[in-house]
């Protein structure tokens, strides 16, 4: 579904509604998105002080007393004005909480399809299959290591999450100039790679067997 999005910032363009999820990370709903982030951030502050089951315990502990509490008031508000609303649950009770089946086995068809494409590229790169590319993907596993020793996991999380709330906004108000650095790093990247290959000729096939496969 096609619409087109105004604000006093971003220019009028079209963009394609992808659900949800693209909606909150560019906080198309400001009170919604900043919801999300809010409490997601603060349960990953939270593991990285506590361990996981007493975080769980503790905001489950800590929703349990809020419902009952309200349940308790409303029902007192209840009896002293003699009404007979119900639940104050009722209409929560009554939501459909089963997933759909077609859209469980959409989902799992496209993890399985990015988990065979990510196989076969590891396998790629660990074969060396193209030289060049496996030496990249060397050099990006030596920057890791480094990584890991600055950061540890749950930091890396909480890092990558403020990122995805924050990055896509600052691209879509900045889209032409961050375009036009990416062009040009883009641009000299293939240039490098390019003399490189021309270089080292490891990981070419022979011209000779072009050949035959192309007759």
């Amino acid at each position: 579904m096609v619409r087109r999005a105004r604000s006093q910032n971003v220019p009028d363009e079209e963009f394609v509604d992808r659900g949800p999820v693209v909606e909150l990370v560019y906080w198309r709903d400001p009170k919604k998105s900043g919801i999300v982030f809010g409490t997601v951030l603060g349960v990953l502050l939270s593991l990285s002080y506590f361990s996981l089951i007493s975080v769980v315990a503790y905001l489950s502990l800590a929703l349990l007393t809020a419902t009952i509490s309200f349940r308790v008031y409303k029902n007192v508000l209840q009896a002293v004005q003699k009404t007979s609303d119900g639940h104050p649950f009722k209409d929560i009770l009554e939501l459909d909480l089963t997933l759909p089946q077609d859209k469980v086995r959409e989902v799992t068809d496209i993890a399985v399809a990015h988990v065979n494409a990510a196989a076969l590229e590891l396998r790629r790169l660990f074969l060396v299959e193209d030289l060049i590319d496996s030496v990249k993907f060397g050099v990006l596993l030596w920057c890791l290591t480094y990584v890991g020793n600055w950061f540890n996991g749950m930091t890396l999380i909480i890092i990558a999450f403020v990122a995805l709330f924050t990055l896509p906004k600052v691209y879509e108000h900045n889209k032409v100039q961050i375009d036009q650095n990416l062009d040009i790093v883009r641009s000299k990247i293939a240039d490098i790679t390019s003399k490189v290959k021309a270089a080292i000729p490891i990981g070419k096939k022979p011209a000779a067997e072009e050949e035959k496969k192309d007759q």
